[in-house]
């Protein structure tokens, strides 16, 4: 008789790669006050993964950054699903096309099973654009939101 966990972990990336996620979300916030964050998980609970981001967003009070410029890259690994959700200050400069842009970026990736490069690529590009609407000031800019990937169930 086997005895299985059903709480246990599963890590979707090497060592290696989450490194080069955090690295990623780093670079892409020394030049912009806003930011990213990643959250992965095996299975989306919701027919739709944005309603699923919209809830990480707010359970993670992502809402809350000063110029409301905070972006979740949200994956379901198991699922095959994903999203980018993203606070009303840079959703209004970027609008609906840039999202979908991003999500149609991820989906050729998670094609060829390349789940880390599609996260990294897409935190790049939301970075390049919150820097472009949201520069980074010295004066007054702090690191609002922590650069970790949050690993669900």
């Amino acid at each position: 008789m086997a005895l299985f966990s059903f709480n246990k972990k599963v890590e979707f990336f090497s060592e290696d790669e989450k490194q080069r996620i955090v690295k990623a979300i780093q670079e892409a916030e020394l030049t912009t006050s806003g930011e990213v964050r990643v959250f992965i998980e095996s299975r989306c609970r919701f027919v739709d993964p944005l309603d699923r981001a919209a809830e990480l967003f707010w359970s993670l009070k992502m809402d809350y950054t000063q110029d409301h410029n905070a972006v979740l890259v949200y994956v379901a690994v198991r699922d095959h699903q994903f999203a980018v959700f993203a606070d009303q200050g840079i959703h209004e400069k970027v609008g609906d096309q840039f999202w979908a842009k991003e999500v149609g970026e991820m989906k050729k990736h998670f094609r060829q099973n390349h789940y880390a490069d599609a996260v990294i690529h897409v935190i790049r590009d939301v970075g390049h654009a919150l820097q472009h609407h949201f520069p980074f000031n010295k004066e007054t800019d702090k690191n609002e939101l922590p650069d970790d990937i949050i690993f669900g169930n």
